[in-house]
């Protein structure tokens, strides 16, 4: 992947704290820049602050406290209509429209923009193509398709409107090893194409020295640290090394069974 990013951060946190209402604390002194172009990976356990995190990015949350900028401008002096509509969202469960076809799925953003029945057809055309699916497709139902399909049009849907940056949550994270695998190589060969900044959340070591340019590893809803995927694997921080010694583990215990 490229390692260089022109213009500055797309996405800064600026010293960012979120609670719950109880007081509960899910994210507190968060200083962290998405560079223009890049896959910024959120990697953590469950409950460090991952998804908070990519959340406020598109105010479906709102800091406690701090500030988050995206293409230079406060989240909180935004259309919040504008700025989601201007977000692409891909999260694990696709939550795609049961009702809607995948054409009305994918055009759903174009549609509330304005775009013409014809020019949505167009992308809606352009978009299967690009996620791996054939044009018929366009007239199933969510319920017609496979996960791994389902999950394409997620995809496919969040592109719809050409969003300069893409938020997605475990997206892969329910899929079987071998769609989601394929589904890596798809993900890494369209962001190839297509340079969108991207803030990918995964709790999967594999997929995020896989796919990530940086990795921002999070622990109890603070930031460790941010490290290329080279340098993550040979940090010396404790947490790292606990990560980096289980993925180990794991292709130990495969290679001990004698499987490729």
């Amino acid at each position: 992947m490229e390692s260089s990013f022109a213009n500055g951060p797309v996405i800064e946190f600026r010293d960012v704290a979120y609670a719950l209402p109880s007081g509960q604390q899910l994210l507190s002194g968060l200083n962290l820049q998405v560079q223009r172009g890049e896959t910024l990976v959120l990697l953590g356990r469950s409950g460090s602050g991952k998804t908070t995190t990519l959340k406020l990015v598109n105010r479906l949350l709102t800091p406690s406290s701090g500030e988050v900028r995206v293409n230079g401008a406060p989240t909180a002096e935004s259309d919040v209509i504008r700025l989601r509509r201007s977000v692409g969202y891909v999260i694990q469960d696709v939550g795609l429209f049961p009702h809607f076809t995948v054409e009305k799925n994918i055009g759903l953003v174009p549609r509330i923009e304005g775009w013409t029945a014809e020019r949505i057809h167009r992308r809606v055309e352009v978009l299967l193509q690009m996620v791996g699916l054939e044009a018929q497709m366009a007239l199933r139902y969510p319920h017609q398709l496979s996960g791994g399909q389902r999950q394409r049009v997620g995809v496919a849907r969040a592109l719809a409107a050409d969003p300069s940056i893409l938020l997605m949550d475990e997206p892969f994270g329910a899929l079987d090893a071998l769609t989601r695998d394929q589904l890596q190589r798809e993900f890494l060969s369209l962001q190839q194409r297509l340079n969108k900044t991207v803030v990918f959340v995964t709790h999967d070591l594999r997929e995020a020295l896989r796919l990530g340019s940086r990795i921002a590893l999070m622990e109890a809803g603070r930031l460790v640290m941010v490290l290329s995927p080279e340098d993550f694997l040979r940090s010396s921080d404790p947490l790292a090394t606990a990560y980096v010694r289980a993925f180990a583990d794991g292709l130990d215990s495969v290679a001990n069974r004698g499987l490729p």
